[in-house]
């Protein structure tokens, strides 16, 4: 894999997916014991929505995240073009 210098907006905008993601994991488990509690599945569905949006835009700037068809990809293959989200 090549070594590339990556802009601050990566790491920011990583950071900011990672703190969604741990925000859906949270409504997630709650919603495992609490499955007719309307206001956090409106939470849930809105941090899903956001998400989204905020991992196209990333994948749009920075190529893919996650593997195996979750993410698009152009050509040349691009999860050898920068460094894996996990690597970071």
């Amino acid at each position: 894999m090549s070594h590339h210098v990556l802009p601050s907006s990566y790491y920011t905008q990583l950071r900011d997916l990672q703190a969604v993601d741990f925000v859906l994991v949270e409504l997630t488990l709650y919603l495992d014991t609490h499955p007719n509690d309307q206001n956090i599945i409106q939470q849930y569905n809105h941090y899903a929505q956001k998400r989204m949006h905020m991992a196209g835009k990333f994948e749009m700037e920075f190529g893919p995240l996650m593997p195996f068809g979750h993410s698009f990809t152009s050509q040349p293959w691009q999860w050898v073009e920068t460094p894996w989200p996990w690597q970071v």
